[in-house]
């Protein structure tokens, strides 16, 4: 092969025969050709005696190769040498391809001008890799992939044809998850699996077949179809999915509390047993809480024995108070710094409670106040109030063990009456909420805050 005629990216092709390529390093590599399978190198460099070729067929590495191996070779013309990348070709690809095609080719561009430095290429390999978080296999698939085409068009993700129709085993098993596991009964897979070799494989005598799938087939197509939703829904119901099994998206408080006034009212019944004055259990007392969306302030509070209308008549009451006063009629001194709240948010952020549908609490908007109703099941649209819960009551529980405060097991056969450490009562501690109130409202540290 005349060394003048060699020009980069030439392709040269060669039938039922055997090639040495020399790598660096003097290292001996074979590629042998069987039948009629066909050897096509595409040059990339061309130095003394040597060239620097690329297997378009295998799309291995890079390897050097002496000039003289190349007359067992001829010629090869290709209908379009493209030689630099051209990104005018990818108007006929959907954007996210072409968003693949050019994040792929951005990995790449960097080790293409040392492609013939192989030390320099290994080296930028492995910190493309780790740079964007992929293994130094893929980047070196991608890189022989533009290569041995030069074409930026064979960095396309590979389309996977899914509408290959189902065999009648897939058939039977598609079945028997529909009808077996699918269902509130809540069977396991390995049940389900042997309901359908019943069902499905056995003869009239009920004798298992000779052919039949095993459980790993079995198992193996439940994973490949099985979506979480679908499984959630049928096997615990619509309403236990939308309560703890929803995904959470979207930018939830941020979407529709970007400033101050937006407030979120919920209730629960804290995790205490309290007592009367003469000593005798009473109950858990129920906290109804304002906190605003935006800053995370509890704005105010109520602490009383029951829920409903007047649990929020006496919150309405406590936001609009002076906190100063409030805390001095339970012997606790503050400044107006510590709780500077005492007026109604211009909208409030409720759930579907009944409290908060009834006539008497929509009388509120006489006052301008905009009330927001959320859907069902959907406590992450106001977190911040159902975070509120959270800390208050972590903040008293592990100083209370052993004086009324439930623990997670009370429900559990055999464990301890907690009603029975019943020490406190109400005014003692609404005086610990208080405290707990004013540690959420001006000494607990955020880290890690979501600015936007």
């Amino acid at each position: 092969m005349d060394k003048n005629r060699l020009k980069k990216n030439m392709l040269f092709k060669r039938k039922n025969g055997e090639v040495q390529l020399k790598e660096q390093g003097d290292a001996e590599i074979k590629g042998n050709s069987i039948g009629d399978i066909e050897q096509i190198f595409r040059v990339l460099a061309i130095a003394d005696e040597e060239i620097l070729v690329i297997d378009c067929i295998k799309k291995t590495m890079p390897v050097w190769m002496e000039i003289e191996k190349l007359n067992d070779f001829i010629e090869e013309k290709e209908i379009k040498q493209s030689g630099e990348a051209d990104f005018d070709i990818l108007e006929d690809y959907s954007p996210d391809v072409r968003k693949t095609i050019y994040q792929r080719y951005n990995i790449i561009s960097a080790i293409l001008p040392f492609v013939d430095n192989e030390s320099m290429r290994s080296e930028l390999i492995a910190r493309m890799a780790e740079e964007h978080g992929i293994s130094k296999q893929s980047v070196r698939k991608y890189l022989c992939e533009y290569l041995s085409s030069q074409d930026i068009r064979s960095l396309a993700p590979q389309e996977r044809n899914t509408d290959r129709a189902l065999t009648q085993d897939e058939k039977n098993m598609r079945k028997a998850l529909n009808k077996y596991y699918y269902t509130t009964k809540k069977r396991t897979l390995k049940n389900v699996y042997t309901m359908m070799l019943r069902d499905s494989y056995c003869d009239e005598e009920g004798k298992l077949l000779n052919v039949y799938p095993s459980f790993y087939q079995f198992r193996y197509f439940f994973r490949k179809y099985n979506t979480k939703q679908t499984e959630y829904i049928s096997r615990n119901g619509l309403s236990y999915y939308q309560r703890n099994q929803r995904p959470l998206t979207g930018d939830g408080v941020q979407a529709f509390a970007p400033n101050v006034g937006v407030g979120m009212l919920d209730a629960t019944t804290l995790d205490i047993y309290l007592i009367n004055e003469s000593g005798g259990i009473v109950g858990r007392p129920i906290l109804t809480a304002c906190v605003d969306a935006y800053s995370g302030l509890c704005c105010g509070y109520a602490l009383s024995w029951e829920g409903g209308v007047y649990s929020l008549r006496n919150l309405m009451l406590n936001i609009i108070s002076d906190k100063v006063e409030h805390c001095r009629s339970f012997g606790i001194e503050i400044s107006r710094e510590d709780w500077n709240c005492d007026r109604l948010s211009g909208k409030l952020v409720t759930d579907m409670g009944s409290e908060y549908k009834s006539s008497n609490f929509e009388q509120i908007t006489d006052l301008g106040i905009q009330i927001i109703n959320l859907p069902s099941y959907r406590p992450e649209l106001k977190s911040k109030v159902e975070k509120f819960f959270d800390c208050i009551q972590a903040y008293y529980k592990n100083q209370l063990k052993g004086k009324g405060v439930v623990e997670p097991d009370f429900q559990e056969r055999g464990v301890h009456d907690y009603r029975k450490d019943a020490c406190l009562t109400m005014a003692e501690f609404e005086k610990i909420i208080i405290h707990c109130i004013l540690f959420y409202n001006c000494n607990r540290v955020l880290e890690n805050f979501p600015y936007t």
